[in-house]
């Protein structure tokens, strides 16, 4: 899949206009991100995974072109509600419910839920009386880079159990969700879990449930630095025909997050520092693993690195500007001299960064551009500058 990524020019110029780190959103690209997972998977109602990057406007261009939203807490409810979406076009998939987004559920017309265990049986029926729920199952995926199933799910043979509590409660049994984790490098997973669910949806209909939704979750893969280049594109084609041959009158509903907004963020950081250790050249950055960078603890993600500087190159060490030492950015990263003042493009990293950066140690927040504005006034200064 192609992905946003500004060239050195309009990198320079943006850093004529803003002192960095800064962050710079394209929303065409998260759009296109969103028509190419709609069109290999025409099947598919996408709930954007909002806590992987919970921009506005990101969420305004996903609402505009027909997207769902899958939410976690009241806080995430409010926000799309003030952005004008609808309860109906929300799923309150947090597994575990706090009291204050069960009310923001009630508030907001929230009617459909995911759940792992009996505990939460009592508290959806009380806060949303014959709301639909779906109840999410665990599996394995050994190919996944972040394993969601060791805290979310439960056992597959307690599915059924489970949806017959809910509907005794008053609430209606409507499905069964499942995750392989988040960049899942394979559709072998998705496969399989889609074969497991088949008997479950068997098993359901002969105990009296007709179940008529299947929420398969989220995982597809952006490009990764260092990572093996994954056909997206294939793969969920692959996992359509699945679908389209197991569950044909199914509602299928899926999470997309990170494959909606990955690809849709640069990251443009500065070089603050030099140091040398262990015969390596460490180069301090302004910005570091507390801030946009934090996505290298919270995703084990591994960001890549653009100087555009030609020279040879050798491997060096990219840390953070706070006064802790876990702020190791990257490690052995092939780059070529830097300088104190350098630019460097940190691409496809609009996932778990932004949304889970701090202002710890009074470091502040890499301020968002976003691109198209960015694009139309540069346009017109070069515009101007040609007639002057």
């Amino acid at each position: 899949m192609e992905s946003f990524r500004l060239t050195e020019q309009e990198m320079q110029a943006l850093c004529q206009k803003y002192p960095t780190p800064f962050v710079v959103i394209s929303l065409e690209q998260v759009a296109r991100n969103y028509d190419m997972l709609r069109c290999n998977m025409p099947r598919v109602r996408p709930f954007y995974a909002m806590k992987a990057n919970p921009s506005p406007r990101i969420i305004e261009t996903l609402a505009a072109r027909g997207a769902s939203f899958d939410t976690a807490s009241a806080g995430e409810i409010e926000q799309l509600a003030r952005l004008g979406v609808p309860g109906e076009r929300m799923i309150y998939a947090n597994p575990v419910k706090t009291a204050a987004g069960l009310a923001a559920a009630a508030q907001f017309g929230v009617r459909s839920f995911t759940f792992d265990d009996i505990s939460e049986v009592p508290k959806m029926a009380a806060a949303a009386p014959g709301a639909s729920v779906l109840v999410r199952i665990r599996l394995q995926n050994a190919r996944a880079l972040v394993d969601l199933n060791a805290k979310f799910g439960c056992e597959a043979e307690q599915a059924i159990p489970l949806l017959k509590a809910a509907r005794a409660a008053g609430l209606h049994p409507a499905g069964i969700a499942f995750h392989v984790g988040s960049q899942s490098l394979s559709a072998k997973a998705y496969t399989e879990a889609l074969q497991l669910v088949r008997r479950l949806f068997d098993e359901a209909q002969g105990q009296g449930m007709a179940l008529t939704t299947l929420d398969i979750g989220g995982g597809f893969p952006i490009p990764r630095a260092g990572g093996r280049a994954v056909d997206a594109a294939a793969m969920m084609q692959t996992v359509e025909r699945q679908i389209e041959r197991l569950f044909p009158e199914t509602d299928i509903w899926a999470e997309p997050g990170r494959f909606l907004c990955g690809t849709a963020v640069n990251l443009v950081t500065s070089v603050i520092g030099e140091k040398k250790r262990g015969g390596q050249i460490w180069y301090a950055l302004d910005e570091g693993l507390y801030g946009t960078f934090s996505g290298v603890i919270f995703d084990h993600w591994s960001f890549e690195f653009e100087s555009f500087k030609p020279g040879r190159r050798r491997r060096v060490t990219f840390v953070g500007p706070s006064c802790d030492s876990i702020d190791f950015v990257r490690r052995d990263v092939l780059m070529p001299r830097l300088t104190i003042g350098d630019h460097l493009l940190v691409p496809d990293c609009g996932a778990y960064t932004s949304a889970s950066a701090t202002t710890f140690n009074g470091f502040p927040l890499a301020p968002v551009f976003y691109w198209e504005d960015e694009q139309a006034a540069l346009t017109a200064l070069s515009y101007k500058a040609a007639i002057a």
